[in-house]
């Protein structure tokens, strides 16, 4: 896996985002927690403080205290420091050796920075006798209170690793449907479009699945289709390439000029019909590769493609001594893909034109209807069995007994260009004229 795919990967940016949140919100509340912890040890500290005052103010006789040269040197490295004058100023009492707080502070709480630099947290209870001074030595009590907020946050950093273990590892089974997803994915072939399956997946990759299996089958019948095509059009191919080849061995043996003409113009005709069935392949094999790329539709007057198409037909319809023309324009929007629209009302024309017998009528209506456009194209031909109908719109199907020859791929080009642009074709026969009428209704505007 490159860097840009593990850049990219859902495992990982979940892992450092919930990773991430865990250590950054336990972050603060170890420092939210340390900071409270120091906060109530200062307060638990100063009470300590005031009570022990309160302790000394009526339970000591002052008879009884040792004078003021008499200091104990023992607890001369207390943290704590009891200092205790009587009514008159006069020390009659000290817990250790600390001259440097040997005058009394303001009553209440107080800072106190001592001769040696040292600087004490002072409490100083007065009464009608005594005045009372607890002292506290601040580095010793910030220690002491570190320490007490240490073993408070303690718990919160295992709390947190164990957090940390938990989201990854949930994370990394939660996320190992979709590496089983991904192992199916590589280890199949590349013509193999079988369904993925759905066990165990959670709900929110069941979807994308669901739609890649959707996918999976339409490629399946594409695939299919296209091998259809295929087949059928070498079938189709192999014999006007085999009728070339007799015509080609016929126009080798002609003996004389007029049997060498007749090979000739049969050898002509042939090439035409398999030019004209060489194109139809590629108009219907462009315009399904049209339809896959999703091409762009705009909104267009349909009457003037259709003029424009009939205009092209002219001379091959005089040649025939076909009457064409239009019954019936008027303006008719619709989104259509130009190209595709064009080509949809030449091959309905043409295949009018082709089988409507010499000093026939074929005619174009183009109209607009509340459920929208309609192309209509009637002819005074044949027409086309009702039970044939629905098959002439197949590939390279054509009506035995029509005395034409064709590529069977006219009208499948129509159905083809309908099915893109969800219009729906309809072939029965023209009360007017007698013979085939094809009608394309396109979605309204």
């Amino acid at each position: 896996m490159s860097r840009s795919d593990q850049g990219h990967s859902l495992r990982g940016r979940l892992l450092g985002f919930l990773l991430g949140a865990v250590v950054l919100t336990s972050l603060v509340q170890a420092l939210i927690a340390y900071g409270t912890a120091l906060a109530e040890a200062d307060v638990l500290f100063d009470h300590h403080l005031q009570r022990t005052a309160e302790s000394l103010r009526s339970g000591v006789h002052l008879g009884l205290l040792q004078a003021n040269d008499q200091v104990r040197t023992d607890m001369a490295d207390e943290d704590y420091v009891v200092q205790m004058w009587n009514a008159k100023g006069e020390p009659v009492f000290e817990s250790a050796a600390h001259r440097s707080l040997r005058s009394p502070a303001s009553p209440g709480f107080s800072l106190v920075t001592a001769r040696d630099k040292r600087i004490y947290r002072v409490f100083v209870l007065r009464t009608p006798t005594q005045l009372i001074q607890v002292a506290q030595d601040m580095g010793a009590r910030s220690n002491m209170a570190r320490s007490l907020a240490i073993r408070t946050v303690w718990p919160t950093v295992v709390m947190a690793l164990i957090l940390l273990i938990v989201v990854w590892w949930v994370v990394r089974n939660s996320l190992a449907p979709v590496a089983n997803v991904r192992a199916q994915m590589a280890a199949r072939k590349a013509d193999d479009l079988s369904c993925i399956s759905e066990d165990g997946l959670p709900d929110e990759i069941r979807p994308l699945i669901q739609e890649l299996n959707l996918l999976f089958e339409r490629l399946a019948r594409a695939f299919d289709v296209q091998k259809s095509f295929v087949a059928d059009a070498a079938h189709e191919l192999r014999s006007p390439l085999a009728a070339l080849k007799i015509q080609v061995q016929g126009l080798q043996r002609a003996s004389d000029e007029a049997t060498r003409e007749v090979a000739v113009k049969r050898l002509s005709a042939g090439i035409e019909r398999a030019g004209h069935l060489v194109d139809q392949l590629l108009v219907l094999a462009r315009q399904e590769a049209s339809h896959a790329q999703g091409v762009a539709f705009e909104i267009s007057d349909v009457s003037q493609i259709g003029l424009l198409c009939l205009t092209d037909h002219l001379l091959q319809a005089q040649m025939r001594g076909i009457d064409l023309g239009v019954h019936r324009t008027e303006v008719a929007m619709a989104h259509v893909q130009l190209d595709a629209m064009r080509v949809l009302i030449r091959n309905v024309l043409d295949n009018a034109i082709k089988y409507t017998p010499e000093g026939g009528t074929v005619d174009l209506d183009i109209h607009h209807t509340p459920a929208g456009a309609v192309i209509c194209v009637e002819d005074s031909g044949p027409g086309i069995a009702e039970a044939d109908r629905s098959r002439v719109l197949d590939r390279f199907y054509r009506v035995s007994g029509s005395g034409q020859e064709g590529s069977g791929l006219g009208l499948a080009i129509v159905k083809s260009i309908a099915d893109m642009h969800q219009a729906v074709v309809v072939l029965d026969q023209s009360d007017r004229l007698g013979g085939l009428r094809v009608r394309v209704r396109l979605r309204p505007v």
